[in-house]
């Protein structure tokens, strides 16, 4: 995958990342802390943070001994655009749907 978007989203398709990025939208985070409410290792912690780090998502930091990890908001914003661009699809099927309820209940 060598675009930015297939990488973001293949990032966001494990429930684990998400769940990462949902703690880090309430701020920086070491990698302990990240691991703590998960049911699994260290190390598996890590490997889903590089993931989530070479897709964008995410920075690490480095404060003394502390390596923090940061949301980073680029790539949500990326999908958040490409998401809209359907939008206008999403919108005219509903707006068809509503017609066609008004004819089926008289309020045409």
């Amino acid at each position: 995958m060598t675009d930015t978007l297939s990488r973001t989203f293949a990032a966001l398709a494990d429930p684990t990342r998400r769940a990462i990025l949902a703690r880090l939208s309430a701020g920086e985070a070491t990698v302990n802390e990240l691991a703590e409410p998960l049911p699994m290792s260290l190390p598996a912690v890590s490997r889903h943070l590089k993931v989530l780090e070479q897709a964008g998502l995410i920075t690490r930091g480095r404060t003394r001994q502390w390596r923090p990890c940061r949301l980073e908001a680029k790539p949500l914003e990326d999908v958040a655009d490409w998401v809209a661009a359907y939008r206008r699809f999403w919108d005219d099927g509903f707006d068809r749907l509503e017609e066609h309820l008004r004819k089926l209940t008289g309020d045409a």
